[in-house]
């Protein structure tokens, strides 16, 4: 079988025999293989049908992307994309949106969704993750029942037990299709200052120089001990670039970049001709003089790049254009790079494979390097991709480096927890017999029936929160009072947020501490965040003076967050100039504009859920001075 001009492997087949007979399909596929064909076959189809399809991704960069290649290869007047503070085109046929969005949609009943033929969940695996997962879990229960869905991920060892799940509640065939073969064959090392790069197993058989070194850096206290130089690498691997590097820190990153670029330059004349110019064409004069475009910009004259969630969006951008039209042979990123966007390169290396994951260090898990991993190998041009671990003979865990890189084994998981918003919804949309058969249906209920024939509580939880809403006046009877409608259009935070807005509290703040008090509740600091607070204390008094009437308010309000969103969202309310915001913390750009931009989608949120007229206007206010150049322009 042919479609566009590849003759498709028999799993794309599968998959699409699948799609033409009406079903459901979880694909698990090694990277690189061509998912993204089988997800082109299922838009082709139903945009001749004039029905609508809707692309989910687990992250807002993965969306943008999307967009740009769906717009490149389906037409611009067929793509639309919806995230929490843009829209375009909305009533394309294909809409692109993050999986969050389209859970809103289906709790609020978007008449959109009746329309909606297939739903296409790139990267399924985010079912695991602990903070988000449950958006994927809701996203499938709450889907109509007219509704299928292509689910995709590079391995899901467990994916007939997922399928088996999405069948029980949804009543529809869902086939399961694999293809553990990759396109280009993946060979694993590790690079050692000693062994140089090799295979781990080699590393663990010269016991002799290991016990050496340690026993010199407990004599030495860990002074004088050579560690593994990532020039040097990149030195013996120059025949096998172009290469992605990941490292976990974004300054590492960065520095890694600077560092390498005074050592090497991968560059002709004329390719550093025309990457000056895609740098002036996609970053506008006023934001050429940033420190961080300064850093990219001098990297990549020489073929080199960093990459990170901090970078502006379109300095993004431009590091994502040039590395796919191979000028860029050496590029440090963290692992959001890694995430569904199809740019692969020869080799991927690791500066490390421990990551602070909010709470601890720990090693990655398989399904974590094998994310990254994957990266290595171009399909139709390399024989092999390779994927070199850079390790410490003193610190480093030998035989968990063998484990995560042999095979990822770590299945699909739920991570099902109730939200007071879905608790309000619940409520709001439908019988008391429905919440609790909705309630059942979620992946942790199904996978524990399966194991055990006992009865499994589900309902514990909700009734809990039943009890706090009901003590705090968001259900009155069997219904829902005006705050908790309002309560059902707020997302995130939803209490917080609704105990702000519900009455009128806005009518004694200004623009700016509106604003504040918004960020406020949705900002999530980073380990080192830092802000200057000087000249705050009159605002920052005020809105405490203002919210000290409303106890929940004052409670559950991070009051340490108030005072660092006087310093930047409330001067950049006020009119003061996104460069020198950035010098009143440690926000980095892509960091800064992501906050400003959470804050609109929050007011949004706040808006649609009002019925106050007034109020709804006086957000439209705050919108609009949070909304300039730097914000509608930059994603």
């Amino acid at each position: 079988m042919k479609f566009k001009n590849f003759i498709l492997d028999p799993f794309q087949v599968e998959s699409i025999e699948s799609i033409e007979k009406g079903h459901s399909v979880v694909v698990s596929a090694a990277t690189g293989t061509g998912k993204t064909l089988i997800a082109d076959y299922i838009i082709d189809k139903y945009i001749q049908g004039r029905r609508r399809i809707v692309y989910t991704a687990p992250i807002k960069a993965l969306s943008n992307q999307k967009y740009r290649d769906f717009k490149r290869d389906h037409g611009e007047s067929n793509i639309g994309i919806m995230t929490g503070d843009i829209v375009i085109n909305a009533e394309a046929p294909v809409l692109i949106m993050t999986t969050e969005i389209y859970r809103n949609m289906l709790l609020t009943k978007d008449p959109i969704i009746e329309h909606v033929s297939y739903v296409i969940f790139d990267e399924i695996h985010y079912i695991n993750d602990i903070e988000r997962g449950t958006v994927w879990e809701e996203s499938i229960i709450f889907s109509p029942e007219h509704v299928r869905f292509l689910c995709l991920s590079a391995t899901i060892p467990n994916a007939r037990e997922f399928a088996d799940w999405i069948e029980s509640i949804k009543k529809h065939t869902v086939d399961v299709v694999k293809y553990s073969k990759r396109a280009v064959p993946l060979e694993h090392f590790v690079y050692d200052t000693h062994l140089g790069v090799t295979k781990i197993e080699n590393i663990m058989k010269d016991r002799s120089t290991t016990e050496f070194l340690k026993q010199q850096a407990k004599k030495n206290k860990g002074r004088g001990i050579q560690k593994s130089s990532h020039i040097d690498l990149i030195r013996k691997i120059e025949d096998k670039l172009p290469c992605i590097f990941f490292s976990f820190s974004r300054k590492d990153c960065e520095d890694k970049a600077l560092e390498l670029a005074k050592k090497k330059n991968f560059l002709s004349d004329k390719d550093r001709k025309y990457i000056i110019e895609m740098s002036n064409t996609l970053i506008s004069s006023e934001y050429r003089s940033l420190l961080s475009i300064q850093k990219l910009k001098q990297a990549l004259s020489h073929g080199i790049a960093f990459h990170h969630a901090g970078v502006l969006p379109k300095a993004k951008e431009l590091v994502e254009v040039l590395f796919s039209e191979g000028l860029i042979k050496v590029l440090y990123a963290t692992e959001t790079f890694a995430v569904g966007i199809n740019m692969p390169a020869k080799t991927v290396c690791f500066a490390s494979v421990e990551k602070y994951d909010g709470i601890t260090f720990r090693y990655v898990n398989s399904k974590e390097y094998f994310q990254l991993a994957g990266r290595a190998g171009r399909r139709g041009i390399d024989k092999i991709g390779y994927a070199i671990v850079m390790i410490d003979r003193v610190h480093t865990n030998f035989q968990k480096i063998k484990e995560i890189s042999t095979k990822d084994d770590i299945p699909i998981q739920s991570q099902f927890k109730l939200s007071f918003n879905t608790v309000l919804n619940l409520i709001n949309n439908h019988t008391p017999e429905e919440r609790e058969i909705i309630l059942k249906m979620n992946f942790d209920y199904f996978i524990r029936r399966q194991q055990s024939n006992r009865q499994v509580r589900v309902m514990s939880s909700y009734n809990h929160k039943v009890k706090i809403l009901k003590s705090m006046g968001y259900i009155q009877g069997e219904g829902l009072s005006d705050k908790g409608l309002f309560a059902t259009k707020i997302y995130s935070n939803e209490l917080l947020v609704t105990e702000m807005f519900a009455d009128n509290i806005y009518k004694e703040l200004s623009d700016e501490e509106i604003n504040v008090l918004v960020a406020a509740a949705i900002y999530e600091p980073r380990r080192k965040d830092y802000f200057s607070l000087k000249g705050i204390d009159k605002t920052y008094a005020h809105i405490m003076r203002v919210i000290s009437k409303r106890s929940y308010v004052s409670k559950n309000l991070n009051k340490l967050y108030v005072k660092r969103m006087v310093r930047v969202i409330g001067d950049f309310t006020a009119g003061t100039d996104f460069r020198n915001l950035l010098e009143l913390s440690s926000l980095e750009e892509g960091d800064l504009i992501r906050l400003i931009r959470r804050v609109i989608d929050m007011l949004r949120q706040i808006r649609h859920a009002s019925n106050s007229h007034e109020l709804v206007e006086r957000l439209h206010i705050c919108h609009e001075k949070l909304y300039r150049d730097v914000i509608r322009f930059e994603f």
